[in-house]
C-alpha cells in the first residue's frame, strides 16, 4: 500500500487498523465516503448543489490522507507519471486544497482496491475511479 503516492507507513497502518480488509465496503467510493472525502449535497427541485467535504467518518484517517497528498500535490509539477499529470491538470482550474481532497479521495479508492483484492499497486497498471 505504501507504493501509492501520499500513503506512508502511518496512514497504511491506521487504515488497516480501522477497516481491516475493507470488505465491509461494497466499492472504493463507499470507503471514500466513510472517510468523509466526498462532497456534501444539498439538492432540491432537480438542482444539484455540491458543497465541501462531508467530514463524516474517521477524522484522524481523513487528516492522514489529506496531509499525505499535500506533499504529492506540491511535488507533482516536477513529475511525469499519470497521477501527477492528473493533479496538474486539475490544479490548473482549481484551488490546491480542492486538488488535495480529490487526490485523497482517489487514494482512498485505490487503497480499498489494494486491501480487498490483495494486489500490489503500480501507477502504470491500476486505475480505480
Amino acid at each position: 500500500m505504501q507504493t501509492v503516492l501520499g500513503i506512508g507507513p502511518l496512514t497504511a497502518t491506521a487504515l488497516v487498523a480501522a477497516v481491516g480488509d475493507g470488505k465491509q465496503f461494497k466499492q472504493g467510493r463507499s470507503m471514500a465516503a466513510w472517510l468523509g472525502l466526498t462532497p456534501r449535497q444539498h439538492s432540491s427541485g432537480g438542482k444539484e448543489v455540491l458543497l465541501g467535504i462531508t467530514k463524516a467518518g474517521d477524522k484522524y484517517l481523513r487528516t492522514l490522507f489529506i496531509h499525505g497528498v499535500r506533499s504529492v500535490v506540491n511535488s507533482c509539477k516536477k513529475k511525469e507519471d499519470s497521477t501527477s499529470q492528473w493533479a496538474n491538470k486539475l490544479g490548473d482550474s482549481n484551488h490546491v486544497n480542492k486538488v488535495a481532497v480529490a487526490l485523497a479521495n482517489k487514494n482512498a479508492r485505490v487503497a480499498w482496491a489494494v486491501l480487498t483484492k490483495g494486489i500490489s499497486f503500480d501507477t502504470n497498471h491500476v486505475h480505480v475511479f
